[in-house]
């Protein structure tokens, strides 16, 4: 039970870091390489729902670790690989008949680090952890694709979580303060898992972001017609993960989610694959 809880993502990714809070034994490495796709999308959620006037394809390749420094502290980073495209965009500014222009931007999201530490472990494991994602993403001007969004953002979160047999409950609370006048945002969520098979998890997750806004940062108008990384980006995502564990070291993961709410977002399914291993 342990050794999978610290595997385990929450969708969106929009920030597809960790949010267990069970940690590594001292010198134990886990890692993970997983995609994340949001495919051929051309609505945004917003009051009323809006268009970006394009298809737009929101690929995410990222590399997650975890290392024990002791056995209550685990060193995490998170470093994503961004490939957005778009195709058949129309600048509403442009009256235009078939000159729809397409676009694509491979470069880095926003790279992040953190430590999380365990407090107890007696009927409840209690965990906290906090985060810096370094404003490593890119903007491309023409387009309008940017790739991370152009701030620093710090992520204090209270972890908690209990197995019950083949049955575990992990929760989060917490906060993305970010700089460069972007708005913060209180997130919460947590997921329920159950082994259904000797080697195979399945596993119901919520996770639910709500801006502060704060913030008033004045974007590029491109960036704004595409909806990338803007402000006051807000979302309640659920869905399922499956996990097949083929050893104690070794595994695969799927997921699927979607949104009952949003702002900013895309109004459309994400689905993402990983492969996993430990040392």
């Amino acid at each position: 039970m342990k050794h999978l809880t610290k595997l385990l993502f929450l969708f969106i990714s929009i920030s597809a870091f960790s949010q267990s809070p069970w940690t590594q034994k001292e010198g134990k490495f886990y890692t993970q390489l997983s995609f994340t796709t949001i495919s051929n999308y051309d609505t945004l959620f917003g009051d009323p729902d809006y268009s970006n006037f394009g298809n737009y394809t929101d690929n995410t390749f990222q590399f997650y670790g975890e290392y024990g420094l002791n056995d209550k502290t685990t060193l995490i980073v998170n470093l994503p690989l961004k490939n957005i495209s778009i195709k058949g965009f129309e600048d509403p500014r442009v009256s235009c008949i078939n000159c729809g222009q397409d676009y694509k931007k491979p470069a880095l999201g926003n790279i992040e680090i953190g430590v999380k530490r365990n407090f107890s472990n007696k009927n409840w494991l209690l965990s906290g952890q906090v985060s810096l994602e370094a404003n490593t993403g890119s903007y491309e001007p023409t387009s309008g694709i940017r790739t991370g969004y152009d701030a620093w953002t710090l992520t204090p979160l209270f972890l908690a979580g209990k197995s019950f047999g083949k049955t575990y409950l992990q929760t989060f609370a917490g906060a993305n303060i970010r700089t460069n006048d972007y708005s913060s945002n209180f997130k919460v969520g947590g997921e329920l898992g159950h082994k259904i098979s000797k080697s195979i998890w399945v596993v119901g997750f919520l996770d639910i972001v709500k801006s502060f806004k704060n913030g008033n940062i004045a974007l590029p108008t491109e960036n704004t017609f595409t909806g990338l990384y803007v402000n006051d980006q807000e979302y309640g995502a659920f869905g399922l993960k499956g996990i097949g564990e083929f050893s104690d070291n070794f595994g695969v993961t799927a997921s699927f989610a979607s949104a009952f709410f949003g702002n900013n977002v895309p109004k459309k399914a994400a689905i993402n694959f990983g492969v996993y291993r430990k040392f």
